[in-house]
């Protein structure tokens, strides 16, 4: 007898991908057989995924992406996507097929509504994605990697949390050391998305910081390639001590040793500072089509383990009073840390495999 098949469904960038190759890797662990459902974008992002995961290319579009003719073409590559899916869960019934949102998603997860397959969306955000909001009525369940997450009326959502990666697991509620009278590090991180306003505003604000305050930070700071030289340049001409690069490759232990993380509040990233406990600026991205970094950000900032700022609010001086009485406060920065930590969803991958556990075994939880 066969062991039970995942189908996962999944777009072709790192919000989609991430949680479902944990899911994966978890699945792989507990003895299922799991094949990927992507597009041949999503098929080039799939490097991550450990190699007994066979990886299914179907036909895929968006309306979003290139000229006339190529969108009048998006109907038929999608349709011919889902006979294709239609097809191979005929030839190997899957017990459960989960969406991670992205358009190449589609065909497998109608093709599994088709076939009556047990099925489930994850929502990494606060906001439901475009495709995940297309079947968020037709399916069995819906993962909440963001809580509250918005969703239609009628329909319900389990909170399971947003996976996070090992390196960050290691650094789960590390002691938290508050601002004092000695070196205090702040972590600046851009995203990948608008990361310029971090790189105009954040130092100067730094460097405008009482002397008393001012002689103790420490930046870490993630820039973009085109501002590194002119923020480098920056810190440097105000005597500040500054770390300035455009990728970390050890955030996490970054995050550890923080005392603040100034950020977009990207899905991902409110996970690994909720998990890892540290209190945050959360400054969402304001070209969010639905804005949902200011979702994501909505239960750390309820809970009183971070402060939002609009990016129409963050400002040089604003910002410069908000780290002023924040890095002067050790009770409230402790307050916040903690409050952080019990906003963490460590065991995330653990919640998702047990959604997808008790959907193949016909359990409502």
């Amino acid at each position: 007898m066969k062991e039970p098949l995942l189908v996962i469904a999944a777009g072709g960038t790192g919000g989609h991908m991430f949680p479902a190759q944990a899911l994966a890797e978890a699945m792989l662990a507990k003895g299922w057989r799991v094949k990927l459902s992507t597009d041949a974008r999503g098929a080039r992002y799939a490097g991550g995924f450990p190699a007994a995961v066979a990886v299914n290319v179907v036909g895929s579009a968006t309306f979003a992406r290139g000229g006339i003719l190529q969108k009048l073409l998006v109907p038929f590559r999608i349709l011919g996507g889902i006979a294709a899916a239609k097809w191979r869960m005929l030839r190997d019934r899957p017990a459960v097929v989960v969406g991670f949102g992205g358009y190449p998603a589609i065909p497998a997860m109608t093709a599994a509504w088709a076939l009556r397959v047990p099925r489930m969306i994850h929502e990494q955000n606060g906001v439901l994605g475009r495709v995940n909001q297309l079947f968020a009525k037709r399916v069995n369940r819906i993962a909440c990697g963001t809580w509250p997450t918005e969703l239609p009326s009628g329909v319900k959502g389990v909170h399971t949390g947003n996976p996070v990666r090992a390196a960050v697991l290691e650094h789960a509620g590390s002691p938290y050391i508050p601002p004092g009278d000695y070196p205090m590090s702040i972590l600046v991180l851009g995203g990948s998305q608008g990361a310029r306003v971090m790189s105009d505003i954040v130092p100067p604000a730094i460097a405008a910081l009482p002397e008393d305050l001012r002689r103790r930070v420490r930046v870490a700071h993630q820039a973009r390639s085109e501002d590194l030289q002119r923020v480098t340049d920056y810190y440097a001409a105000e005597l500040l001590t500054a770390d300035v690069q455009t990728f970390f490759d050890d955030v996490p232990r970054r995050m550890a040793d923080a005392q603040l993380v100034i950020s977009r509040s990207g899905a991902s990233t409110v996970a690994d500072v909720s998990v890892v406990g540290r209190p945050a600026i959360w400054v969402p991205y304001a070209g969010a089509i639905r804005d949902e970094q200011t979702a994501n950000a909505r239960q750390t900032v309820k809970a009183g383990a971070a402060i939002l700022m609009t990016e129409a609010e963050f400002e040089v001086a604003p910002l410069t009073d908000k780290l002023t009485a924040l890095l002067g406060n050790e009770a409230g920065m402790m307050t916040m840390a903690q409050a952080a930590l019990d906003c963490g969803v460590p065991d995330a991958t653990e919640r998702l495999v047990n959604e997808v556990t008790s959907l193949a075994e016909g359990r409502t939880n």
